[in-house]
């Protein structure tokens, strides 16, 4: 019995994964920020993510040789330093997401 409501609840759950997994792509969004966002994430929000950029870096450095002995050094080195350095130092002042703002191309006539 709880075999065939376990098949059916992998099932239904996997139906759904599959049927949402799309709606993700279907919209893209466009982060505009206001200027109060803009003033709050140069004055508290960019300060906040550079010491977590130290900090993370500092554990990092000290943590490297059990992370070498455990060989999740890399991983490590995300989470700790690179994580912190993109959302401080390529996100658009004000923007929620981390990485550069996608420039569109628009094509021109000759």
């Amino acid at each position: 019995m709880t075999r065939k409501i376990s098949r059916t609840l992998m099932a239904t759950l996997t139906a759904c994964l599959l049927a949402f997994s799309s709606i993700g792509y279907a919209n893209t969004i466009e982060e505009e920020p206001t200027a109060l966002a803009m003033t709050g994430d140069a004055l508290f929000a960019r300060p906040v993510l550079l010491a977590t950029t130290i900090v993370g870096t500092a554990v990092y450095i000290v943590s490297l040789p059990f992370s070498l002995l455990g060989g999740n050094a890399a991983e490590a080195g995300k989470t700790l330093v690179v994580g912190p350095a993109e959302a401080t130092f390529v996100r658009c002042l004000g923007c929620t997401r981390s990485g550069r703002k996608q420039d569109t191309v628009e094509q021109t006539e000759e």
